[in-house]
C-alpha cells in the first residue's frame, strides 16, 4: 500500500500552538462510519452523544520534561532528548550535537552528568547518568523542559507543561502526550459518569517513535517503535465482562487503543500484565477490541493516520480531513478531536 495514498494538504496556519481554553471547548468532528454522515460540535458536546452502552478507556501515562539541555566538555551546548528509560541510571536518548562518540560526556546543572555508552542506530544514544533512582528522577523534574514535538514552536513554561498533560495523568514515563485526552476537563468526566459512562484506565508510555516519518514508499515495510503498556488485572477482567455484554468499547487516543489491542487475543479477550508492545496497525487490520476511536487529527503520510484508516476507510477518514481544513479545525498535539463512531447521527 502507497504511502502516496495517505497525504493531504494543510495549511500550516492550522497546527494548533497552544492549547484552547477551557480545554473542552475544543472542536469535535463527529464521523459516522455507517451512516457516511459527519457532524461539528464540540468537545463538551460529547456527552449527548454517549450512553450507558458506551465504555471510555484512556490513557493514564504522565509526560516527565525529556528535553534537557547541557554541554560538552569543551562547553559547547547539547541538546539530550530522553526517550527510553532503561535499569541503573541508563536511558536511551536522541543527542543533538556532532562529534560526540562512546565515552564522551555531556554535563548538567545539580551536577548531573551522562557518559554515552553505545551507538544505537546512529540516531539513538545508549547514556549512563552519574546517578540513579529516585534522585535522578528528580532532578530531571527540576531541570527538564516539556518535550514538545517540533511542530509546536511555542516556548516551554509552566503553564505549557501543565497543559501538555491530561487530567489524570499518574504514572510517569511518556516522552509525548496521549492528546486526545487532553480535551477532557473534570466537568466532562463528572458529566459522563453521572450519566452512567464507565472510565477505565490503563498506560502506555508514548515514544518519540510516534512522530517518526515514515521513510518507506510501502507502508507494509514500515518499523514500527515499541512502547511500554500495562493493564492492571481487575480492569481486564471488568473490560472483559463488558464486552462480552455487547458494550460499545470506545479507545480514548491511539495509544489507548493500541493497549487494547495489544493485550487482546484473537477472541477478543484481554490479558492483563505489563510488557514492550509495537503493535502495527493500518489498513486490513481488524480491531479485535475497540470499537470507536476518540482521537487528534493525525500528520500527513503517518503512521497514527494509517491507524485511523484501519477503523474507518482511507477514503472515509480523507474526507473528514478535508472538510476538517475546509472548516479550519485545529490539527495535532493541541487541535481539535475527533469521534470516530458509527450508528450516532
Amino acid at each position: 500500500m502507497k504511502i502516496s495514498l495517505f497525504d493531504y494538504n494543510l495549511p500550516k496556519e492550522l497546527i494548533a500552538q497552544q492549547q484552547i481554553k477551557p480545554r473542552d471547548h475544543s472542536r469535535l468532528l463527529i464521523l459516522d462510519k455507517a451512516k457516511n454522515k459527519i457532524a461539528h460540535k464540540h468537545f463538551y458536546d460529547l456527552v449527548d452523544y454517549l450512553t450507558t452502552n458506551d465504555v471510555l478507556v484512556v490513557n493514564e501515562t504522565k509526560v516527565f520534561p525529556a528535553r534537557l539541555y547541557g554541554h560538552k566538555k569543551t562547553g559547547g551546548k547539547v541538546e539530550v532528548l530522553l526517550t527510553e528509560k532503561q535499569t541503573k541510571g541508563n536511558w536511551l536518548a536522541l543527542i543533538g550535537a556532532r562529534n560526540l562518540k562512546i565515552g564522551d560526556s555531556i554535563y548538567f546543572d545539580k551536577k548531573l552528568e551522562a557518559k554515552i555508552i553505545k551507538d544505537i542506530d546512529g540516531k539513538t544514544k545508549q547514556i549512563k547518568f552519574n546517578i540513579a533512582g529516585k534522585k535522578l528522577e528528580t532532578i530531571i523534574d527540576n531541570i527538564g523542559h516539556t518535550p514538545l514535538p517540533p511542530y509546536i514552536k511555542t516556548k516551554d513554561s509552566a503553564k505549557i507543561k501543565k497543559d501538555y498533560q491530561t487530567v489524570y495523568a499518574k504514572s510517569s514515563g511518556s516522552a509525548a502526550a496521549p492528546t486526545a485526552g487532553l480535551h477532557f476537563t473534570d466537568r466532562v468526566l463528572k458529566k459522563l459518569a453521572k450519566q452512567g459512562v464507565k472510565i477505565f484506565k490503563v498506560t502506555l508510555h508514548v515514544g518519540l517513535g510516534t512522530f517518526a516519518p515514515v521513510e518507506v514508499k510501502d507502508i507494509k515495510k514500515h518499523q514500527i517503535h515499541h512502547e511500554w503498556a500495562s493493564i492492571d488485572k481487575k480492569t481486564a477482567d471488568n473490560l472483559n465482562k463488558l464486552k462480552k455484554q455487547g458494550k460499545n468499547i470506545i479507545a480514548i487516543g491511539t495509544t489507548s487503543a493500541r493497549t487494547l489491542e495489544a493485550f487482546s487475543t484473537k477472541t477478543s479477550q484481554l490479558k492483563s500484565g505489563s510488557k514492550w508492545v509495537d503493535i502495527y496497525i493500518y489498513p486490513g487490520y481488524k480491531y479485535k477490541f475497540v470499537d470507536d476511536l476518540l482521537t487528534n487529527f493525525h500528520l500527513p503520510k503517518s503512521s497514527l493516520l494509517f491507524m485511523v484508516s484501519a477503523l474507518a476507510s482511507r477514503e472515509l477518514i480523507l474526507k473528514a480531513y478535508k472538510k476538517a481544513v475546509a472548516k479550519k479545525y485545529r490539527f495535532f498535539s493541541f487541535g481539535d478531536a475527533m469521534l470516530i463512531t458509527r450508528d450516532r447521527l
